[in-house]
């Protein structure tokens, strides 16, 4: 999600996790991309249909995302929170047709872009498993597109009842399959910030719509007053996700970069306290996040497991660890107030998310062999 890392001792610790995401160094076949505050420069925009390997290289002043749209605006593959003077890498798989490669300093607006042509290339063979977890994970991004519509109809309805007490209860678990999905629903980005634009990440003149709109008003309030518009817009703006989401783009490569960009969400929004800032109902949506990446792992894990067994050992022992941690903070069916979680538990939660980030990093590349 396109969104700012703050100053701030976790913070710091964040931005750390996050470069820790992403392969560093440059492969030796990599298209090297150099992007400043003003500049986006890809090195080939010419390419043969395949799986691309991108070194992105920052300058910047800010910290940068880095996409790769096609013609039509969806996104294929892109690279978030890229601090100043870190590089990183990317891999994405690329058919003929047209595309622009995205350099976005400071994550706000569309960025700066380079068009790329992508032809010919001899159809690759498809690999049985990769083309079955292609497809059960599609089943499972309609799943959660399902859930987080019902949920958020069953929340809004209390919104607009004026029943604090409830729609307090069914905030988080509305939010739930969006965040165990975000990469796919962020591919849409007209989406996003409808439904979750957080206000700290408000440009001048943008109107503020979706989740965090009732989360304040639920939280600051106390009161539902004046919210209806807010909230039948938000059912709206999912309903619109569901009738998209089956146009997705979706590729081993893209659920193996989405895994690790849920994670990254978990590093720079939730481990922080910045996502939820007045219910402080992050750690449903840390286990959102979490959750939705290890499902990707277990869809792609038989091949993972062929090409490099002991990632996938690193893997399935780091995602149960980190889920582990989590279970501390259960309170009922669930999670206590972020804001009663010390220094201390902020600090290891961050410590078991770094654990999974560096194995998680490398699944991209595994599956593109």
């Amino acid at each position: 999600m396109s969104r700012l890392v703050v100053a701030g001792a976790l913070a710091g610790v964040a931005a750390v996790l996050v470069a820790g995401c992403g392969k560093s160094g440059e492969a030796a076949d990599a298209i090297v991309v150099d992007t400043s505050d003003t500049t986006c420069k890809v090195a080939k925009t010419a390419l043969t249909a395949g799986t691309h390997t991108f070194t992105i290289k920052s300058s910047a002043s800010k910290v940068t995302e880095f996409e790769i749209l096609r013609a039509d605006g969806r996104i294929v593959a892109e690279q978030e929170n890229i601090g100043p003077s870190t590089t990183v890498t990317l891999d994405a798989e690329l058919t003929a047709g047209t595309y622009h490669a995205a350099c976005i300093p400071g994550m706000v607006g569309k960025g700066i872009r380079t068009p790329l042509k992508v032809t010919g290339g001899k159809a690759a063979k498809g690999d049985p498993q990769l083309d079955a977890a292609v497809s059960a994970y599609r089943d499972y991004v309609d799943a959660q597109v399902d859930d987080t519509l019902t949920k958020t109809r069953t929340f809004v309805a209390a919104v607009r009842a004026g029943d604090v007490a409830k729609a307090k209860r069914l905030y988080a678990p509305s939010r739930y399959g969006w965040e165990s999905i975000e990469p796919v629903a962020e591919s849409f980005g007209d989406i996003d910030p409808k439904v979750d634009l957080r206000e700290r990440d408000l440009q001048a003149g943008q109107k503020w719509t979706g989740w965090h709109v009732l989360e304040k008003a639920l939280w600051t309030s106390g009161s539902t007053r004046g919210t209806s518009r807010y909230a039948d817009r938000l059912v709206r703006d999912l309903t619109e996700l569901k009738e998209k989401v089956g146009t997705a783009v979706i590729t081993p490569t893209s659920m193996a970069n989405g895994a690790k960009e849920l994670l990254d969400e978990v590093a720079t929004n939730k481990v922080t306290g910045e996502e939820e800032a007045f219910s402080h109902t992050d750690l449903s949506d840390f286990e959102a996040n979490v959750v939705g990446a290890k499902k990707v792992y277990t869809l792609l894990r038989p091949v993972v497991v062929k090409r490099d067994r002991a990632l996938a050992s690193s893997l399935d022992t780091e995602f149960t660890a980190v889920l582990g941690a989590l279970r501390k903070y259960e309170h009922g069916d669930a999670y206590v107030s972020y804001a009663t979680v010390g220094e201390d538990g902020r600090k290891q939660l961050s410590d078991r998310v770094n654990a999974l980030a560096e194995p998680l990093s490398k699944l991209a590349g595994v599956v593109a062999r």
